[in-house]
């Protein structure tokens, strides 16, 4: 892979973990489909690993707002604070 291609899986890895965590996407609905499909995890990228825990921790999240506020995307960056605050009342 090249430094464009690097960056463009991250930045869609970036974008995943947004719909993810924002539940504009259900994870287990993304891997039907990719079983459907591809059989391939590296068609979904993630910058964490749901496979090791069910529950995305504040630090993941503050990983995907990091990236999201250097692009200057604060209202993604505003409702994905806002699901870290609701998953710490959980």
């Amino acid at each position: 892979m090249d430094f464009l291609e690097d960056l463009d899986l991250y930045n869609n890895a970036m974008i995943n973990a947004y719909n993810v965590i924002t539940k504009r996407i259900d994870f287990e609905d993304v891997l039907i489909e990719l079983e459907e499909e591809s059989d391939d995890l590296f068609d979904f990228p993630l910058p964490f690993n749901p496979f090791i825990h069910a529950d995305i921790s504040n630090d993941e999240i503050d990983l995907v707002i990091e990236h999201f506020s250097q692009l200057e995307e604060y209202e993604m960056c505003a409702e994905l604070v806002d699901c870290k605050d609701v998953k710490e009342y959980k």
